[in-house]
This record gives C-alpha cells, structure tokens and sequence, in this order.
C-alpha cells in the first residue's frame, strides 16, 4: 500500500481507502459480520483511513467502525461527518450546540477521544457563504474533539469556495471516469492550497464495474432504486448523475479500459489514482470479495497519456451531456 499526505495535515493516509455508507444502509440488504471481516482485510493490507457520517444506518456504519478499529485507533484514521440529520438548510443544525452534539454523538459509536477528520455533510452553499460553520469548527478542533475538518461538497464552486477558507484541510468530491470537471480547475487550486482531496463515488454506484445491464433491478431501501432521480437527495450521489439505463450504454463503451488491467472495477480507481492531486479514493464495499477486488487497483497499469486524452474526449463528448444536477 502506498501513502499519500492528506494535504498540509500530519496525516499520511493510504492512498486507497474505503467508504462506508454501503455497509451501513441505503445500499440494500448487508451482513455486518461480512461487512467486519472486509474492515479487518483492508486494514491487513494497509488500508488506515475510512470514511463515514452519522447518517450511514443512523450510526450503525460508525459502530462498525468502533469495532473493527478497536486498539488501533492511533493507527487506523476516521473521517466522519453530520448535518444531515437535521435540516441542512436550516442554520440552527449548524449551531455550536447542533455541531457539539453530533460530534459528541459520533464520538460516542465511534468509541474514540477525537475525530482525526470531521466534514460537513454537503451544505448549501449559503451556509457555507455564512461562515458561523466553520467557527463552530475551529472550537471543537481548539477543544481537542477533531483533529482536522473539511467539506463534502457537490459542486466545484462549493469546492472553490471552501478550499479559500483557512482551515478546511480536505474536500471530498465526486470524481470518476463519468465526472472529470474538477480536473480542470478543483484539483489544481487544491493542491496549490494545500488541501487534500477525498474522492467518493468512484465506481459511479456501480456503473464503471461494468456488471451491470439495463435490466437489473435494486432492493427498495437501496438509493440506486429511491434515489434514482434525485428524490431524496443530490441526483450526483446515484449513478453520478447519469439516467441508469443510459449508464449502462456509456459504461460497455468504456470496457477497453479493463484490458491489461483485469477488470473494469479496477481500471476504474486507476484512472482516480493517477491524479496526483487526490490524497485517496474511497469506494463501498458490502463483502470480502469487493474489498479484495478494489485493493488490487493499486496494481494495475496506470493510464498513459493517449488514454487519458481519450477518455477526457469521451467525458466532454459523450459523457458530460447527460449528466443531471449542478455540479
């Protein structure tokens, strides 16, 4: 496993890691046994730092957490983060009693002392533009209860915004073969700033596995069923934003990516990887098996320059019109 400093923090974070919204819910039927033996094979092959929210399950993925972590939390990194579970756009839920009270929270199902990242859970961006977040922030980090914070945000200008802020030390961002914006702008001013770069979604749910056909079907408390059109929150999250059946299409036009690479999955969180400005790439898992399949991604050939020209002429041609939701 390789390192990769998280911006200017003092953490050094595996620079393929993993998320945990999967094994905590939304994501259809999990096994937390199942999900507990993936934690311990990932940390076995270097994996230190995982990403979550008080949201996944309502704390189930933070519990889980606890207790695959258990004597190696000064070893093994947790990102975590809230709002969510209030009304985001209400400024209360970021209030210094709101923020203490959800990090307390988290602090509690995670059974640690501090929070190594804690992230605001995709805000407006008039919450954001307000700033009384942020000092809220500055309190809990001055008070020992995180480390470090950042912004998981949705679009690049809420990404532009935030890394001008002095202490945001990381953004999580959606970036994959299907959204490539931040490449241009984002990730350059990011890493000019010093700020790390977590990248979610980056198997676009499922799509750039190449598994999938127009006929497949997902669980009803899956979001890649309920959320499918951005019903119950940013369309991006689900499938980056692309209508699923048209997906599929634009996923078997990519599958030259898998030669000599062995696999889609794989070839996929390459192409992620090779961006020198992100600090780590965070894909779900629910088994063993996927947790494997991930960690080789690390192996594969990188993408030489005629492929990435490629597949950046394929994302502004084919790609980019179909994408829903701002970003």
């Amino acid at each position: 496993m390789k390192y990769r400093q998280l911006g200017n923090t003092d953490l050094k974070i595996s620079e393929l890691s993993f998320g945990t919204w999967a094994i905590g819910g939304s994501w259809g039927k999990s096994d937390d046994q199942e999900a507990l033996k993936g934690l311990e094979k990932a940390m076995d092959a270097g994996v230190n730092f995982f990403d979550t929210a008080d949201v996944y399950g309502d704390g189930h993925s933070e519990e889980l957490l606890a207790k695959a972590t258990k004597g190696k939390e000064d070893k093994v990194y947790i990102a975590t983060k809230f709002c969510r579970a209030g009304d985001i756009r209400d400024p209360k839920t970021y209030s210094e009693e709101a923020v203490t009270a959800y990090c307390e929270a988290s602090l509690k199902r995670l059974q640690r002392e501090t929070i190594d990242l804690y992230q605001i859970h995709c805000p407006p961006m008039e919450i954001l533009q307000s700033g009384q977040v942020f000092a809220v922030l500055d309190k809990l980090q001055q008070q020992g209860k995180i480390r470090h914070y950042g912004v998981s945000v949705e679009t690049i200008d809420e990404g532009l915004f935030c890394i001008e802020q002095p202490n945001v030390k990381a953004l999580q961002v959606i970036f994959n073969i299907f959204r490539q914006k931040a490449i241009t702008e984002l990730l350059p001013q990011a890493k000019e700033k010093g700020v790390g770069i977590l990248a979610r979604v980056p198997l676009a749910s499922g799509l750039l596995t190449g598994k999938f056909t127009k006929q497949a079907t997902f669980e009803a408390d899956d979001h890649r069923n309920f959320n499918q059109n951005g019903e119950h929150f940013n369309v991006g999250e689900t499938f980056a934003g692309i209508e699923f059946s048209k997906g599929v299409e634009l996923s078997e036009q990519l599958s030259w990516i898998a030669e000599g690479r062995e696999n889609m999955t794989r070839a996929a969180l390459r192409w992620i990887l090779d961006h020198e400005e992100i600090t780590t790439v965070i894909p779900g898992f629910k088994t063993v098996k996927q947790v494997e399949d991930n960690l080789q991604a690390t192996a594969v050939p990188a993408f030489s320059k005629d492929e990435r020209k490629r597949l950046a002429d394929f994302y502004q041609q084919e790609i980019h019109p179909n994408i829903r939701g701002a970003y």
